[in-house]
């Protein structure tokens, strides 16, 4: 069977990058799959095969449309192709970036009346919502892939597929790597945090949009919480004069990229992650795996696996008083006792690479059947 996964670009902090890197790393090995995958670059290209896709561009709307038209001409040389980009014409597509409309909605929330309507009017936007609307109209498309029900429904409410077409798969996670004994990997002593401070991780890019002005203003009230935050910003520089401005600067950590995210895991006691819009990120299988209960939002898909004050807590992005109450929550837990790393691990145990890559199989034996 050849199989064909099709993502534009490689970001190595990116959590789509993430999953199609495993997904082929478990795919490759098994018998049964000749596995391509068509890019413009990737790394770590060990087990499978590449089909470099460069087309040159000057802006962001040419490097979408130039990439899917010469990706879209290599799809008849395979069985089965995946897309994790919105390119018309695949035989599956992986929503891991959610519906671009729904991320329009959520943003919107915090740009200004002029930056809103620079965005409605924008022509790269208008390329993605037509690109996507063709996407999932396109008669080749026989299913879609989420790794949320959040994601699912709002594609079916949007586009108007049926549920014969849409598939829920959660991303897997190695829990042998991801497991409470990345507390054997904490920097805490490394980084200046005391052994027994309450310490929140963050894990991402893109800062404006995953929350971490909200994660500041959270832990503002609360004087012995302390937060480190992992990733690439290229405006980080204003989150830290916002953390100066809040009076927490001594308390945050801005580590830039990690090599080695379970050093973060394992530094840390819980995850925040006020994100606008996530369909299921990486990180918050990780960390739950890793014992860390998890603080996110409503239109974040890990919100499903929550049982609020078992294994995290829930609330709208922006409401910042939210998020100190839930804090406020998980520090009363933390000095009764509660076993919040239990409770975490055990969400997502069943989540597995192997459990992934059986579910991803089923769907392409029954596509072939």
């Amino acid at each position: 069977m050849k199989l064909a996964i099709v993502r534009q670009t490689y970001n190595p902090n990116g959590g789509a990058e993430r999953f199609v890197s495993r997904a082929l790393n478990v795919l490759s090995q098994s018998g049964e799959l000749d596995v391509t995958l068509i890019a413009r670059q990737w790394e770590d290209a060990a087990g499978w095969q590449t089909l470099t896709v460069n087309p040159p561009f000057r802006n962001r709307q040419s490097r979408e449309e130039g990439f899917a038209r010469e990706a879209a001409k290599r799809f008849s040389q395979f069985d089965i192709v995946q897309s994790h980009e919105r390119i018309p014409g695949a035989t599956l597509f992986r929503a891991g970036d959610g519906v671009h409309a729904a991320w329009l909605e959520q943003y919107s929330r915090i740009l200004s009346p002029l930056r809103r309507w620079a965005q409605a009017f924008s022509a790269y936007h208008r390329y993605i919502l037509q690109a996507e609307r063709e996407m999932f109209t396109h008669p080749q498309l026989r299913k879609v892939i989420c790794n949320s029900r959040l994601v699912r429904d709002d594609i079916a409410r949007r586009f108007g597929l049926g549920a014969e077409k849409l598939t829920v798969i959660y991303n897997g996670v190695d829990t042998a790597a991801f497991h409470p004994d990345v507390q054997r990997f904490s920097q805490r002593e490394t980084w200046g945090i005391p052994a027994q401070a309450p310490v929140l991780a963050y894990v991402g890019s893109g800062f404006t949009r995953k929350g971490v002005a909200v994660a500041l203003k959270a832990i503002a009230a609360h004087p012995s919480v302390w937060l480190v935050v992992a990733g690439r910003d290229k405006h980080a520089k204003r989150f830290e004069a916002l953390a100066a401005k809040l009076g927490v600067a001594e308390r945050v950590k801005f580590l830039g990229p990690v090599a080695d995210v379970k050093q973060v895991y394992g530094s840390a006691d819980a995850l925040i992650l006020p994100t606008l819009y996530d369909p299921f990120p990486n990180v918050c299988v990780e960390a739950l795996a890793c014992g860390l209960p998890l603080l996110t939002s409503t239109q974040c898909g890990a919100a499903e696996w929550i049982e609020e004050g078992k294994n995290g807590w829930v609330r709208d992005a922006l409401d910042v008083d939210g998020y100190r109450e839930a804090i406020s929550l998980w520090l009363a837990g933390r000095a009764r006792g509660e076993n919040y790393r239990q409770a975490a691990r055990h969400t997502a145990e069943p989540f597995t690479l192997d459990r992934m890559a059986q579910e991803l199989n089923a769907l392409y034996r029954e596509l072939l059947g």
